[in-house]
């Protein structure tokens, strides 16, 4: 394959956009989260660091506290946002905000577990050695003692070099994104996980949020 500048353009636009990726994924400062609305009401003032994730556990009315970021009467929206479900998550926060005029509805990104997180930091490491091996296996063969490229290599790599770069890029955004992806849509109130969708395996409906928050109310009050 001639190498001329459009064949250099091709090998150097994926490697371009990888580092994008890997800039906006490792490097790039995080913005703070948008703090909700404010309303006047008596009660604790909102907590910082809204989005801090943490795992939800099992209710405990009156004993652990399950999740800090909803306490003082709260609510708390923990969701896969690789998943589309931030729209979801605003409308159930508007339907919240209407049923209890005054509180705060905190929304955060629900994590997968620590495998998963470790291996979505790995997979662009894995990114950049493939494509670094695409663009200079010519060289990188000689040292590890073969006097020529294998046969495989010539034929699968070298003969399509932005093909092999480009497969390896996709290919690493999709495995990232599917090892993103939980599937959890947890409400909690007041400290306590009221609906979690990982355990019925559906949306909840607004007025369900409503009654089980209702609920919560009843039972602290009688601790």
């Amino acid at each position: 394959m001639a190498n001329g500048p459009g064949h250099m353009l091709l090998i150097v636009l994926p490697l371009l956009v990888l580092a994008s990726d890997i800039y906006s994924h490792f490097l790039k400062p995080h913005a703070p989260p948008s703090s909700p609305p404010h309303h006047h009401h008596v009660g604790h003032p909102q907590k910082e660091g809204a989005d801090h994730v943490i795992p939800p556990r099992p209710p405990s009315f009156g004993a652990a506290v399950a999740d800090p970021t909803s306490l003082g009467g709260r609510f708390h929206i923990s969701f896969c946002s690789s998943c589309s479900y931030k729209k979801t998550a605003l409308e159930t926060r508007t339907a919240l905000m209407q049923f209890f005029p005054g509180t705060n509805v905190a929304l955060s990104n629900y994590p997968p577990p620590l495998l998963k997180r470790l291996l979505i930091k790995a997979v662009p490491l894995v990114q950049v050695a493939g494509i670094a091996f695409v663009v200079a296996g010519d060289h990188i063969f000689p040292r590890l003692g073969y006097a020529s490229p294998p046969h495989w290599y010539n034929s699968v790599v070298r003969s399509n070099r932005f093909g092999t770069a480009a497969g390896l890029w996709v290919i690493g955004n999709v495995l990232q994104n599917t090892l993103q992806s939980t599937g959890a849509f947890e409400v909690f109130y007041d400290g306590d996980l009221i609906f979690s969708k990982l355990k019925e395996g559906r949306f909840p409906a607004d007025f369900e949020l409503r009654e089980l928050a209702a609920k919560t109310q009843e039972l602290k009050a009688q601790l």
